[in-house]
């Protein structure tokens, strides 16, 4: 199990549990050290989700949404569809990224919730002595995603595969955000 797919099993295991769970008994369940669950709970609240450390465990508190991080690729033409599809199916756009293999990842936030932010957005662009960032890298880029549920990700995920945007990771590109599944598949 790679860590990407075990802290999304760990936060299921909060969300769906009755009162805290030990830490040890995460470690247990998923078989790693103490330690890994430390740092698998350090990055997940780096990447929002509320956990309270108790003295009888880790518990999820609040609302959570859940991110996930999609490659894709379009023509310029494309964008607002792009960003429209993810908007019509429950998504927030938190932010673009590309992955340059001399200048690393060069990333800019969104937050685009709405048809309407996609249409500012996409204005403020026309005209202007600015390109999309995805044209650094030959239309290739990342969008991290926000929605409510894991199952509105796979939807927005699906749509995104429907309509021809959704891109393969290559070997030098360094996190798997499928995991293994999904990388066996060709997505």
């Amino acid at each position: 199990m790679n860590g990407e797919t075990r802290r999304r099993k760990i936060r299921q295991m909060l969300s769906e549990g009755r009162g805290p769970i030990p830490g040890v008994a995460l470690a247990k369940e998923l078989a790693v050290s103490r330690q890994v669950i430390v740092q698998d709970i350090a990055l997940l609240r780096a990447n929002g989700v509320d956990i309270l450390s108790t003295n009888r465990g880790y518990l999820v508190t609040g609302k959570q949404e859940v991110s996930r991080v999609f490659k894709v690729i379009h023509g310029d033409d494309q964008v607002e569809e792009e960003l429209n599809c993810i908007v019509d199916s429950g998504g927030v756009i938190a932010d673009v990224f590309v992955y340059h293999k001399v200048y690393g990842v060069v990333r800019a936030s969104m937050d685009i919730r709405s048809r309407a932010q996609v249409r500012s957005y996409l204005s403020t662009l026309e005209g202007g002595k600015s390109s999309l960032l995805k044209n650094v890298t030959a239309g290739y880029h990342y969008h991290t995603v926000q929605a409510e549920s894991e199952a509105a990700l796979d939807m927005i995920q699906e749509e995104l595969l429907h309509r021809g945007f959704l891109a393969k990771l290559q070997d030098y590109e360094p996190v798997d955000f499928w995991g293994t599944k999904k990388e066996e598949s060709g997505v």
